[in-house]
């Protein structure tokens, strides 16, 4: 019988992968924390009601990217595929939104059934951030360079932000009109994908990964060219804003976003460093989302970073994070030696240090190999004469301090001191 292997699309994350995650998501929670901003945590699984209506029925992640199926309840019920529209579900079922503007964040993995490739999985994981109840075009400023200064000080290289207006639905449904025009009078220059959103999602075309495509769209009609006299000035307040903040930005005409609820502000952070899967953060204004899914209309705005995407930049840009070495290393041999161990090992964790025990009752120098490679500037070693004694000797594994024994607890109380004076040296 064959191993287990995890399902296509769906990674491990490793001991060795996990501190650059956790330092992404340390550094996410003090930004947020700084910006006033609190964190929601919603279900993975959801009713798939929300998201037919949340994120439109004819985008290709309802129709075809979600896991979907029928509960012993014979519910439907879907696995997140992305993360703004539970959170506006938990904020109308809980009444956030009568308590004034809501400034919220989120994290976890998501979940969309796609060809699996570098920087995008079956199961991925995003941070976004929400900011619900607030209509002004200096609130789009806000949340981009909430996001901008987050992946700059993570470290990110060749940032590039990219926006566009999508306008009203007035604009966009006059914009359709024009568009659905020019295409069909192209249709036969198409890509097959592109043929079929003509008359579902026509929009999506503009977003099209078809270089053929792509070029031919340079003669269509602009979204920008449709908006009315208000749309243009409240995009021109959100472009001086950004200005005003030094945040560097480029047009893009063609930029739609994938997902039907986004009006007005659309934007894109994008870095030189992922090739064609580039973007690293999405996202835009959604209006007429929580009113679509039965709460007060609502304004609001907000953006989602891509986990994968990002740690593979900061893999490439050598933005590495090493495990933390142990402050101090156990080594025991004997079953009394080893009952003592434990014990220490506790009461310097207890104390606030990091301690690693070694558990393998080997040889005592495979024990001394094993702690020189764990980093550690410590090492406690007891033995049978140890244990009898009620003592542990201490030995610099990385200096020449000389070798002593003491109490369990001088030993954790040295090990702190040392460690307290080395962090207070130029």
């Amino acid at each position: 019988m064959g191993s287990l292997q995890s399902l296509p699309g769906l990674s491990d994350l490793l001991p060795s992968d996990t501190p650059l995650w956790q330092r992404i998501e340390a550094t996410a929670r003090e930004h947020f924390r700084r910006a006033a901003i609190g964190e929601i945590r919603t279900p993975m699984l959801e009713a798939t009601e929300l998201f037919k209506r949340g994120i439109g029925e004819a985008t290709d992640v309802v129709g075809k990217e979600m896991y979907t199926f029928l509960d012993r309840g014979e519910r439907s019920c879907t696995l997140r595929p992305e993360g703004t529209a539970s959170v506006v579900r938990a904020a109308i079922q809980h009444g956030l939104l009568a308590k004034g503007p809501q400034r919220l964040w989120y994290s976890g993995p998501m979940f969309r059934y796609e060809r699996p490739q570098k920087g995008r999985r079956r199961q991925f994981h995003q941070i976004g951030v929400e900011l619900l109840g607030v209509a002004d075009a200096t609130s789009d400023a806000e949340a981009i360079a909430i996001a901008w200064d987050l992946l700059a000080d993570l470290g990110v290289a060749g940032l590039q932000l990219e926006i566009n207006s999508l306008g009203t639905p007035e604009d966009r449904q006059r914009y359709r009109a024009e568009l659905v025009s020019w295409l069909e009078a192209h249709h036969d220059q198409l890509d097959p994908d592109s043929q079929n959103r003509i008359s579902t999602n026509p929009l999506r075309v503009l977003d099209s990964k078809n270089p053929d495509t792509q070029a031919l769209l340079a003669g269509a009609p602009t979204l920008a060219d449709a908006l009315a006299g208000e749309s243009h000035e409240r995009f021109a307040r959100v472009r001086q804003a950004l200005e005003a903040l030094g945040i560097p930005f480029v047009l893009n005409p063609r930029l739609v976003r994938g997902l039907d609820y986004y009006g007005h502000t659309a934007f894109e952070i994008t870095s030189n460093q992922l090739g064609a899967q580039a973007t690293v953060c999405g996202g835009g204004r959604y209006d007429g989302l929580v009113e679509q899914l039965g709460g007060p209309p609502t304004a609001a705005v907000g953006w989602a970073i891509g986990l994968e995407r990002l740690v593979l930049l900061l893999w490439q840009g050598e933005a590495m994070v090493e495990a933390p070495a142990p402050d101090l290393y156990v080594i025991s041999r004997g079953e009394a030696a080893e009952g003592q161990a434990l014990v220490l090992t506790r009461q310097g964790r207890q104390a606030g240090l990091v301690v690693e025990r070694d558990a393998s009752g080997g040889a005592f120098g495979k024990q001394f190999k094993r702690a020189d490679r764990s980093g550690a500037p410590w090492a406690a070693v007891i033995g049978d004469d140890e244990a009898a004694a009620g003592m542990a000797k201490l030995k610099d594994l990385h200096g020449e301090q000389p070798e002593r024994q003491l109490p369990v607890l001088q030993l954790v109380a040295m090990v702190k001191e040392s460690l307290k004076a080395a962090s207070r040296q130029p």
